[in-house]
C-alpha cells in the first residue's frame, strides 16, 4: 500500500515538470529532416515474404559480420545504439553521444533496434552484452559509462586527439 502511494506521488510529482522530450512516438515510424525512420519489425505470420521487413544493411552480399567489421575498421567513431544520434531511443545510448559530441569528433552510428541481426552480430563481434557499444579507431572502448568515466579523466580526449587536431577543434 505504502509503495503505491509513493509510486502514485512521484508520478504526479513528475507529471508535473515541463517536458523537454521530442514529440516523436517510442516506436513506429518517424519523419526527421524530411526523411522517413522506422523502429518497427513486423511478427505478423499473414504477411507476404515480400512484405515482410529485410536486412537493412546496404550489401547484402556480405553478411553480418562482415558488415560489423567493415563499419568498425572504416569509421574513426562508431557507435552501435539504440535510435540514432540525432534521436536516441534509450538514456544511455543519449549520453553517448552527449559525450562523443563534445568533442567535436565524426560520429557513425548504427540502430540496432531496426535490425535483430545486426544486434547480435556486434554482441558476438565484440563479446559485450549491451549498448551502446562504441569503437574508437577500430578498437571496442565500451559502453556509455566507459565513455563517461573516460571523459571525466581525461583518457577519452587523448583516444581521439589525433581526429580533434585534424578538424582544428578540442573539447573543452
Amino acid at each position: 500500500m505504502m509503495a503505491r502511494s509513493l509510486s502514485t506521488i512521484l508520478f504526479k510529482g513528475l507529471t508535473r515538470l515541463p517536458s523537454t522530450r521530442l514529440s516523436a512516438p517510442v516506436c513506429g515510424p518517424f519523419y526527421q529532416n524530411g526523411i522517413k525512420y522506422s523502429t518497427t519489425l513486423s511478427d505478423d505470420p499473414d504477411t507476404h515474404e515480400d512484405f515482410r521487413p529485410a536486412s537493412k544493411l546496404e550489401n547484402p552480399s556480405l553478411s553480418v559480420r562482415d558488415i560489423v567489421e567493415q563499419d568498425v575498421k572504416e569509421n574513426p567513431v562508431m557507435i552501435y545504439m539504440k535510435g540514432i544520434p540525432e534521436l536516441p531511443r534509450c538514456g544511455f545510448s543519449s549520453l553517448a553521444v552527449r559525450v562523443l559530441k563534445e568533442y567535436n569528433v565524426p560520429l557513425s552510428a548504427r540502430n540496432i533496434l531496426e535490425d535483430p541481426e545486426l544486434k547480435n552480430a556486434v554482441k558476438a563481434f565484440s563479446n559485450w552484452p549491451t549498448f551502446p557499444q562504441i569503437f574508437i579507431n577500430g578498437e571496442f572502448v565500451g559502453g556509455s559509462d566507459i565513455i563517461l568515466s573516460m571523459h571525466q579523466n581525461g583518457e577519452l580526449e587523448e583516444k581521439l586527439k589525433d581526429m580533434v587536431s585534424s578538424k582544428g577543434n578540442s573539447a573543452s
